[in-house]
C-alpha cells in the first residue's frame, strides 16, 4: 500500500440550488473522495459567498473545503466527477508534500475540525 498524500480540495456549488440540493452535492463529493480511497480528516463549510468574478452568469457561489488523505490515483477520478457535475462551477486540489506543507495542512485541518464542532 502506498503512502497516503495530504490534499485539500475546495469546490464551489451553483447558488441556485436549494439547501437540500447543496447538502446532497456536498455528500456526493465526500462519498466520491471516500470511494476513491480518500480519508476525509476535516471539512470547512464556508457557505454562500460573493465570487471574485462572474462564473457561468453567477455572482455568488456556495464554497466547501475538505482536507483529506488519499492516493494520487484517486485524485483523477474525483476530478473527473467534478468535471461532469454541472452543479459544481469551480474546483481546486492542493497537494501538500514536504514537512512544512504537511504541518500547515495539519494545522488548517485541525482548525477546520474545531470550527465544525
Amino acid at each position: 500500500m502506498s503512502k497516503l498524500r495530504h490534499y485539500e480540495t475546495m469546490f464551489i456549488i451553483k447558488p441556485t440550488l436549494t439547501e437540500e440540493e447543496t447538502v446532497a452535492q456536498i455528500d456526493a463529493v465526500k462519498a466520491t473522495i471516500e470511494k476513491n480511497g480518500g480519508e476525509i480528516v476535516a471539512c470547512d463549510n464556508m457557505g454562500s459567498r460573493q465570487l471574485a468574478y462572474e462564473i457561468e452568469k453567477h455572482k455568488r457561489g456556495y464554497y466547501f473545503l475538505a482536507y483529506f488523505k488519499g492516493e494520487p490515483a484517486g485524485i483523477a477520478e474525483i476530478e473527473r466527477n467534478y468535471r461532469i457535475n454541472e452543479n459544481i462551477i469551480r474546483f481546486i486540489f492542493i497537494k501538500y508534500e514536504n514537512k512544512k506543507e504537511i504541518a500547515a495542512w495539519t494545522y488548517m485541518s485541525n482548525e477546520a475540525a474545531k470550527k465544525a464542532n
